[in-house]
């Protein structure tokens, strides 16, 4: 589809209803624009969005990582950083108690 319009004084264009109903865009909504080869081409933002969440989910499948080291991963690096930042903080104890056992005072 081709469709020629003009840049006003603002820089702005105009999309016709026939380009938004093909991009699936309407009001409001945002636009990634890219130029390439002399040409601007315009995407929508959610279309973006949803492409690299794909490459994301497949380069997880290729890495043979699972869900729960992943998970654990991200666990261990938030607790070092927290040690890092705030270890200072915190006073040095035993570990805490479990959830469900009363500690005993002496």
């Amino acid at each position: 589809m081709e469709e020629r319009v003009t840049l006003r004084p603002r820089r702005q264009i105009t999309l016709s209803r026939r380009v938004c109903d093909e991009l699936g865009v309407k009001p409001g909504d945002r636009l990634v624009l890219e130029v390439a080869d002399g040409a601007v081409v315009a995407r929508p933002q959610r279309q973006v969005a949803l492409e690299a969440l794909q490459a994301l989910r497949q380069a997880f499948a290729e890495s043979g990582v699972t869900l729960e080291e992943l998970l654990e991963s991200g666990r261990q690096v938030r607790e070092e950083l927290f040690r890092e930042k705030y270890g200072h903080l915190v006073q040095k104890r035993g570990p805490a108690p479990r959830k469900g056992s009363r500690r005993r005072s002496a």
